[in-house]
């Protein structure tokens, strides 16, 4: 019995130990700085993490559907274990958990202060691609052509001379592939891509949205004021799914087959990315003096904030 105690408490801590990663990794991915990768790769899970999810297949979800079958049990059981969803699950829960707490502040803080908010985005981000490029080398014409074009590429995008076909739903669900691919890359974030996306403030504010009106049902709220919001998430979740199981792989060969040009291009999107916060600020302040010397500041404030962390962690490795 003492065993099977200490083997419960094992267990239970163990379950902590990878939700707490998930709150880190979900920290990290829900604000444009350090990925939830470089988090995985510091903390040492990284390969756990892109084994489990390039184990995600049809068939393995199919079978532990049919798990009800009791003629079909071990093969689910066995195709759980594949999955690593011992691990993915109190994983996803952190992520998620830190993910809310985060969006929550985002929403409120884009709108009561704008400059402060970007402008140390905009720190965060320029900081993350100079301490990233210190791990990569960049010696040949193939590597100066990579990181011309993935800072081409963003600064498109965020200039809006690029953008995602259709609108609505369909923006959000592509928007989905992408941030959530990005969140199990080392050196890009998920809330980066959103960001060169224009999404990063509009889905933070329905994720909260969607939060406060399921708490609200418990006090007699509207349904109807959940199905708005509730909608514009899952869809982006349903998004992530189909970016976990398709453009994940992708790029898990790319890093296999060609893994410092894949980084270069993609460090370099994040330099790229540096100026896509300004444009919220664009859009609540004139560009007076005094705005740009708040934003100026914050942005240093940002900065040094991502070169501290860098520092404490004894360097972000983007290899």
């Amino acid at each position: 019995m003492g065993y099977n105690v200490d083997q419960r408490i094992v267990d239970r801590l163990a379950i902590f130990r990878i939700y707490a990663y998930g709150l880190c990794m979900g920290a990290a991915d829900a604000l444009p700085g350090v990925s939830g990768g470089t988090v995985a790769l510091l903390l040492g899970f990284y390969s756990r993490l892109i084994a489990a999810i390039t184990a995600i297949t049809p068939g393995r979800l199919l079978s532990v559907l049919r798990g009800y079958d009791p003629e079909r049990r071990n093969e689910a059981r066995a195709s759980v274990l594949e999955m690593d969803f011992q691990f993915l699950i109190p994983l996803g829960v952190g992520m998620v958990t830190a993910v809310a707490l985060i969006a929550g502040a985002v929403s409120t803080l884009a709108d009561t202060h704008p400059i402060a908010l970007f402008g140390f985005f905009t720190g965060l981000i320029g900081a993350s691609a100079i301490v990233l490029y210190r791990s990569l080398q960049i010696s040949s014409a193939r590597h100066v052509l990579a990181a011309v074009a993935g800072a081409s590429l963003a600064l498109l995008v965020a200039a809006n001379v690029l953008v995602l076909p259709g609108s609505g739903y369909t923006v959000i669900f592509f928007a989905g592939i992408l941030a959530i691919s990005a969140m199990i890359l080392p050196g890009i974030s998920g809330a980066l891509i959103l960001i060169l996306l224009g999404q990063y403030v509009f889905l933070s504010d329905q994720l909260s949205a969607f939060i406060s009106a399921l708490a609200g049902l418990v006090s007699n709220g509207s349904l109807e004021a959940v199905i708005e919001p509730g909608t514009v998430v899952v869809v982006f979740v349903f998004g992530g799914f189909v970016g976990l199981v398709t453009i994940a792989r992708v790029v898990r060969v790319a890093l296999e087959r060609q893994r410092n040009l894949t980084l270069i291009f993609l460090v370099s999107l994040i330099a790229g990315s540096t100026p896509a916060p300004l444009h919220n600020i664009g859009e609540a302040h004139a560009w007076t003096t005094e705005t740009i010397a708040l934003t100026a500041g914050w942005a240093v404030v940002g900065a040094i904030g991502l070169i501290a962390l860098d520092y404490a962690a004894g360097g972000f490795d983007a290899q």
